[in-house]
């Protein structure tokens, strides 16, 4: 068939950078398969069509796979009939491996899988983290997962489920690693599989890890449980690897980049061009160790951080996740298992207390952090802020004792275990 004008969308392949109608009509105009590229044609109608109108015409619905209530973005053509080729296009969302890690074999054989069923359009990955197949139609996205599912792979969280659970690569490329991500990604998914293929919740609920305070996995503010790896001990110095980093660059050059763009001027560098931390007011932004990486690592005593709520904008706007637990040690199954309970409690007053179509970082806003810690059995721990704030609305009088009281409970624990 001949293909559809498309004026306003070859304008996008001019300039200097790539255009992914480039790739479109690559896959028009070359892919020896003709049912894909009849379809790819009728997707760049549609397209010219509501760039013309500024208009979009996809509506959602319900579909899914047998057993599974989530997983599947719907998508009706409401203009189906001017281009039949792709009135329907629904998107299959699929979990990734941890850590992301692929091998080509698994690439080339979800490939193949997906150019015998679906449009051949693939991107990896969505905004939840999972391999978004996109183009499939009604025949056949059942056919496609059970075919990528007999080698091993499964569908992600679409609707109000446990979304799909990401983690960064971790310590398997990256030195800053301070625990073992795969092995909280697992327990995690392992636990939660259920709440992720059969929505019942008031709205979505992510996981994602990171392994260090870099957060590459952007978990602060865009994961309503956020686990991230830390560290309490002081933060690890070679000083000889340090020397020979301003011998190579300067002092004027190691004080402008490290040592004024310390978050907290935690740094000093000796007469001697040692470097001089203070410990007290480390807030471990991570900076020095990303400059000299050779020179700085974290420290031994190694766990993760705990935070609840971050989430982009629905209805009250952005938020960033708030410290629940300051500090976690992660070493043995009996930690993870700890893990996995508080996620449970969290997911489960949530549900109980969450209003439909309302983000677990909305609810905490909407009852308070003082009740949802309540809720789900966490005492109020002074270390998850620094102080309070100095206005005159938050009421600071007891402060003082009501910290002591909490130092003393905790070194009466200590002495006891």
């Amino acid at each position: 068939m001949a293909n559809y004008p498309t004026p306003m969308l070859d304008v996008l392949e001019d300039g200097p950078w790539p255009s992914f109608i480039t790739g479109f009509k690559n896959l028009r105009d070359n892919h020896p398969d003709e049912r894909i590229r009849n379809v790819i044609n009728g997707l760049m109608g549609q397209l010219e069509h509501s760039y013309e109108t500024k208009m979009g015409y996809w509506k959602g619905g319900t579909i899914s796979v047998y057993g599974y209530g989530g997983g599947i973005i719907p998508r009706f053509s409401e203009v189906g009939d001017k281009f039949p080729e792709s009135k329907e296009f629904h998107t299959l969302r699929v979990q990734p491996p941890a850590g992301n890690f692929y091998t080509s074999d698994m690439l080339r054989e979800l490939a193949n899988s997906w150019e015998k069923w679906g449009s051949g359009l693939q991107t990896f990955h969505g905004q939840t983290g999972n391999i978004m197949f996109i183009g499939a139609d009604s025949e056949s996205f059942q056919h496609f997962f059970d075919e990528i599912n007999d080698y091993g792979w499964d569908l992600g969280g679409a609707g109000p489920c446990v979304r799909t659970g990401m983690s960064c690569i971790g310590g398997a490329r990256c030195e800053m690693s301070n625990c073992n991500e795969q092995a909280i990604h697992r327990h995690l998914l392992n636990n939660f599989t259920d709440d992720v293929h059969r929505p019942a919740l008031p709205y979505k609920f992510k996981f994602k890890i990171s392994g260090c305070p870099n957060d590459c996995q952007n978990s602060i503010e865009r994961a309503d449980m956020a686990i991230i790896g830390t560290w309490r001990d002081h933060k690890k110095i070679d000083q000889d690897a340090w020397k020979a980093f301003v011998a190579e660059k300067g002092r004027d050059y190691v004080i402008d980049n490290v040592i004024s763009r310390c978050t907290t001027g935690s740094l000093a560098l000796g007469d001697d061009d040692s470097l001089i931390a203070d410990e007290s007011n480390c807030v471990r932004s991570m900076h020095c160790m990303n400059v000299v990486p050779k020179a700085i690592s974290p420290g031994d005593d190694k766990g993760v951080t705990i935070l609840m709520g971050g989430k982009r904008t629905l209805k009250i706007g952005d938020l960033m996740g708030t410290v629940i637990v300051p500090f976690m040690k992660l070493e043995n199954e009996d930690d993870y298992e700890a893990l996995v309970e508080l996620a449970e409690e969290v997911i489960d007053f949530w549900a109980e207390n969450g209003l439909e179509h309302e983000r677990c970082g909305e609810m905490i806003e909407r009852i308070g952090l003082v009740n949802f810690l309540e809720g789900i059995g966490v005492d109020p721990d002074p270390n998850m802020i620094k102080q309070p704030r100095n206005v005159s609305y938050v009421r600071t009088d007891g402060w003082d004792e009501a910290a002591e009281e909490w130092f003393a409970r905790k070194r009466e624990e200590k002495m006891a275990s």
